[in-house]
């Protein structure tokens, strides 16, 4: 998921087949407690460098605010721990009605921390507004197959949507589009500044905020009343302390004046801390996913510059394809954290193929100046060309300023490129990146829900949340069949055939794969419970002694 989205939308194809069969989503008798049903005394200490933008789920499409929001709201559909299935959360049941119609039913007698009753005019407030403020930085995108929502009674809900057969709603409303917000807290039609959210105490997760002093500590409380499927934290308090630097972050969990540093030391700090019998690093599954997006208006021979030329500005795309050594970044800059990731949807995951291999560099992951020097000359491209790229120093690691500078050197060593390298810390980089500011930048992805649709919808439909001006008819329309195809075998092949089509494109250019890593005080437990294929960080299966 999550960098900084523009408002994309995605609609499906109306000529989309109708199929009969419900997905039935029931939730087992009392959920997935995660080993706990009864919240611990004690204070949990979390330390970390992620940053949150807004803590309004329609105002942030980042993973520090999700993060926080995964804490602190219900959700109608979740991910148990150990599985990136979702279930009903808060709910009972969830299942197609109609080919066109999702309808949840809620539990009875549902509450926000402050009290006020959780219904399903709640439900419908939720995503109506993140339809209608449809916020530049915000996840609306995920909800172009929604039509409107209607409340039916104090318990039920039906999502109408534009094309039947949706295979990807259930997690839609497991992503950060899916928070259940009070009503008589938020607006309905503008941004709901953390303020008034964490006064209004309108959470319904299973922890509340009591504390909130923004990117800088946040403390939260369990959450007495929380009915979903995680059951009851392990730690009744837990605090999180957002670090500036990384180093100061690897310190204290080193010295033990934190429990967990959550995200993100440098991968050599990782690799140093290994082998200390003090703490404890604690590998999980990853989705997240780097890579070089390209402005199309104002990459070096974009549409919007003086040299407008889209062969040549294809060229200059390609040729950086054939200059980039993944597994030196990989192993140089990331030892091992992360690997060479060769395509758009990550391995691991149903239809990921390696599409960018046999086009571009040696034909086997290697770079290879020759071929990049021959497709600038065959496009009459003069060198070197000259590319402004940026990256974020504090939203991706310590690392990113590493990662960046071997990148430069392996454009430049060649003499094709000059690059100028620049960064800018998120806060900005997350409103300047999607206002045509930089030609080439850095973004990571950490995925709203475990489906290759993921890692295509949101980047490559007409309208994505890149805002890269990237428009491919042929792709569009194929995303948005492979999304409302109930054959698997055929929407793999789908899912395959869009990876073909946008790497000749490269619209992005697809650099490494990340696992998720933690490190814990060696009395902390439950870190293996959270770091799962959910790829969602949950605080409440945490404790100590």
């Amino acid at each position: 998921m999550r960098s900084a989205p523009t408002h994309g939308t995605r609609v499906f194809a109306a000529a989309a087949t109708i199929a009969a069969a419900a997905l039935v989503l029931s939730a087992c008798a009392g959920g997935d407690k995660g080993g706990s049903t009864d919240a611990a005394g004690g204070v949990m200490l979390i330390g970390t460098t992620d940053k949150v933008t807004a803590l309004d789920p329609a105002g942030s499409y980042d993973n520090g605010s999700f993060g926080v929001m995964n804490q602190v709201f219900p959700f109608l559909m979740n991910t148990p721990y150990g599985s990136p299935d979702v279930k009903p959360d808060i709910a009972v049941s969830a299942e197609f009605t109609a080919p066109t119609e999702f309808t949840v039913t809620l539990k009875p007698d549902l509450t926000f921390v402050n009290g006020h009753k959780l219904t399903s005019s709640d439900v419908k407030f939720s995503f109506d507004r993140q339809m209608k403020i449809n916020d530049v930085n915000g996840p609306a995108s995920l909800l172009s197959n929604l039509e409107s929502v209607d409340a039916k009674d104090d318990t039920t809900v039906v999502f109408n949507l534009k094309a039947a057969n949706d295979q990807t709603f259930a997690q839609v409303l497991s992503s950060p589009v899916g928070p259940i917000v009070d009503e008589e807290v938020f607006s309905a039609d503008a941004l709901t500044p953390d303020k008034d959210i964490v006064d209004g105490h309108a959470f319904a997760g299973q922890y509340d905020i009591t504390s909130y002093d923004f990117n800088n500590l946040i403390a939260y409380k369990a959450n007495p009343n929380y009915q979903g499927l995680l059951g009851k934290p392990k730690s009744d308090v837990v605090n999180v302390k957002y670090y500036a630097d990384a180093s100061n972050l690897k310190l204290d969990v080193q010295e033990g004046a934190i429990d967990v540093a959550w995200r993100s030391l440098s991968a050599t700090d990782i690799d140093s801390l290994r082998g200390n019998d003090k703490v404890k690093v604690v590998d999980g599954p990853g989705g997240e996913i780097r890579y070089i997006v390209f402005n199309f208006n104002t990459q070096p021979y974009g549409a919007t510059t003086a040299e407008a030329d889209a062969g040549k500005a294809l060229a200059v795309r390609e040729a950086a394809a054939d200059l980039i050594d993944r597994e030196e970044i990989a192993s140089q800059v990331y030892k091992g954290t992360f690997t060479p990731l060769y395509s758009y949807v990550p391995a691991g995951l149903t239809g990921a193929t390696e599409s960018l291999k046999p086009l571009y560099g040696d034909g086997n992951g290697g770079p290879d100046a020759a071929k990049a020097k021959a497709t600038l000359e065959a496009a009459g491209v003069t060198t070197p060309v000259v590319l402004n790229l940026q990256y974020s120093n504090d939203h991706y690691g310590p690392s990113s300023g590493d990662e960046y500078a071997l990148v430069k050197d392996q454009l430049e060593s060649t003499g094709l490129f000059t690059v100028n390298l620049q960064t800018t810390e998120w806060v900005q980089y997350s409103k300047d990146r999607s206002a045509d500011v930089y030609p080439a930048y850095q973004l990571g992805w950490f995925p709203d829900y475990s489906d290759a649709d993921n890692y295509l919808s949101p980047f490559f439909l007409t309208k994505n949340f890149l805002a890269n001006h990237y428009d491919n008819s042929a792709v569009n329309d194929l995303i948005l069949k492979q999304a409302v195809t109930p054959d698997a075998g055929e929407r793999t092949g789908m899912i395959e055939k869009i990876q073909d089509a946008v790497a000749a494109d490269l619209s992005t250019l697809p650099l490494l794969q990340g696992a998720q890593v933690a490190v814990t005080g060696a009395n902390v437990t439950g870190t293996e419970t959270t770091l799962d294929a959910s790829f969602k960080f949950r605080y409440a299966a945490l404790a100590k002694g």
